[in-house]
C-alpha cells in the first residue's frame, strides 16, 4: 500500500504538468491554426487521438526516463576526477559560463543537424524516425508523434555538449524552454511569415517542406538551425505556389502501440 502511495504521488506532478501543457498549447495553438492556417484541415482530424496518445507518452513516460539518463549521465561526469583532482566536469560559475553555453548550443545544433540527416539515411535509425514522418497532417500536436529511441537519441545529441562542457543545466533552461515550444511552432498548422527571422529560428513552411511525402527527404534538417541547412546546401524555402503532400510513401504500423513496437519487431529496411 504504501508503494502504491508512493507511486501515485510521484505521478501525480507529471499528470498536472501534461494536463496544465496541454491546456495552454491548445489555447495558444488553437486559434492560430485556426485563424492562420497553412492547410484547411480539421482540428480533430484522422490520428489526431494517435497523436494524443504520443502527447501523453511523451510528458508522462519519456520525458521523464530523458530526463533521468541526463541527469545520470551529468553526475557521472561530475565524479570523474581530474588530472589536477577534484571533479574533471565541475560547472562553471566564473565570466566564461556564458561563452560556454554558446558553445555548448553551437556544437548541439551541428550533432543534431548531422544526426537528423543520418536519420534518413541510415536504416537503422530511420526504423525509428520514421515514426515522426507518418503523419499525413502536421499540428501542433503532431508534433509529439516522435518514437523515444528517436528522441533520447536527439537529446543526447543535444545535451551532451553541454554536459561536457560542464555547463549548468539552470544557465540553458530558458533557452531549452523557448526552444522546445518553437519545435512545436514549426510543426503547428500555421503560415506565418517571418523574415529573416526564418533562417535563425525555423519557421513552419521551412519544417513541413521536410514532412513532404517524398522516397527520400534532403531539405531542411537543422529544425531550429535553419542557418545550418544554408551552410550545408540542405536549405528549401517553398514558394506560395508550390504544393505537395505530407507523410510517408512507405507502409507503415497505425496505431500508438503498433508504431512504438513496430521498429524492434518488424523492422522494414528503407529501399
Amino acid at each position: 500500500m504504501r508503494d502504491r502511495v508512493l507511486e501515485l504521488a510521484t505521478l501525480g506532478p507529471a499528470l498536472l504538468a501534461a494536463v496544465v501543457n496541454f491546456v495552454l498549447l491548445a489555447v495558444v495553438f488553437g486559434p492560430l491554426e485556426h485563424l492562420l492556417p497553412a492547410q484547411r484541415q480539421r482540428h480533430f482530424r484522422t490520428e489526431w487521438a494517435t497523436d494524443l496518445l504520443f502527447f501523453v507518452g511523451q510528458y508522462l513516460v519519456f520525458g521523464v526516463v530523458a530526463v533521468a539518463m541526463l541527469s545520470t549521465a551529468r553526475q557521472w561526469l561530475e565524479s570523474l576526477p581530474s588530472i589536477t583532482g577534484g571533479a574533471a566536469f565541475t560547472p562553471d560559475n566564473s565570466s566564461a559560463s556564458l561563452a560556454r553555453c554558446a558553445v555548448a548550443v553551437l556544437i548541439g545544433d551541428l550533432l543534431v543537424y548531422w544526426f537528423h540527416r543520418a536519420c534518413h539515411s541510415w536504416p537503422l535509425l530511420w526504423r525509428f524516425h520514421r515514426v515522426h514522418h507518418s503523419s499525413t497532417a502536421l499540428d501542433w500536436l503532431a508534433a509529439h508523434r516522435e518514437h523515444p529511441v528517436d528522441g533520447w537519441l536527439t537529446q543526447l545529441c543535444q545535451n551532451a555538449p553541454a554536459l561536457l562542457l560542464g555547463v549548468r543545466v539552470e544557465y540553458l533552461a530558458g533557452l531549452v524552454l523557448f526552444r522546445n515550444a518553437w519545435a512545436i511552432f514549426i510543426h503547428s498548422n500555421v503560415r506565418v511569415q517571418l523574415g529573416p527571422l526564418r533562417y535563425l529560428l525555423g519557421a513552419p513552411d521551412l519544417h513541413h517542406y521536410h514532412h513532404a511525402c517524398v522516397e527520400h527527404t534532403r531539405h531542411n534538417f537543422a529544425n531550429l538551425a535553419p542557418w545550418l541547412d544554408v551552410v550545408f546546401g540542405t536549405y528549401h524555402c517553398p514558394g506560395a505556389d508550390e504544393t505537395y503532400r505530407l507523410g510517408n510513401p512507405e507502409p507503415h504500423a497505425r496505431g500508438y502501440l503498433l508504431q512504438l513496437l513496430e521498429p524492434l519487431t518488424r523492422p522494414r529496411p528503407r529501399a
